[in-house]
């Protein structure tokens, strides 16, 4: 499998991003990998520096995402949650069929492999409040906070 991979600092860290030549197969943060850069890469960083800057909403880049059925059908749901705003666990479970997915819904949540673009930190508790993020609540908080004050100004 052909992998080329592109590091960046951004605001919340170390982030890695990955493509398979043809899409983004992964965007992962605190670690930074040796590889070789492609247009896909660098496409894939500019646009995440721009959502960091504040200037861009929505992501252009393909995205190739390896899951199961059920996995892919609750990504695709995150990416129609729209930009400064939020969903709960529930609500991405109703859209899939009812409230008894929640917890398959945080599963499959937990195992996004194209962070920030797949925006998986905008999913939150029924009571509003900030549960689990694999790269830590603080890092959710600041990306909801940053989308928070862009969509105002927007």
């Amino acid at each position: 499998m052909y992998i080329c991979v592109q590091n960046f600092e951004s605001p919340v860290g170390n982030m890695t991003v990955k493509s398979n030549g043809s899409a983004i197969t992964e965007i992962s943060l605190g670690k930074f990998e040796d590889g070789i850069k492609d247009n896909l890469t660098e496409k894939a960083v500019n646009e995440l520096k721009r959502y960091f800057d504040g200037t861009l909403t929505e992501f252009t880049f393909p995205i190739e995402l390896s899951g199961t059925d059920f996995q892919k059908k609750v990504w695709k749901i995150l990416t129609e949650i729209p930009y400064g705003e939020t969903y709960s666990y529930g609500d991405v479970a109703e859209r899939l069929g009812g409230k008894r997915y929640s917890r398959a819904v945080g599963g499959a949540v937990n195992k996004n492999p194209v962070l920030i673009a797949i925006p998986c930190h905008r999913v939150i508790g029924a009571d509003g409040s900030l549960t689990g993020f694999a790269c830590g609540l603080s890092v959710k908080k600041h990306l909801l906070n940053l989308e928070k004050e862009n969509a105002v100004q927007k």
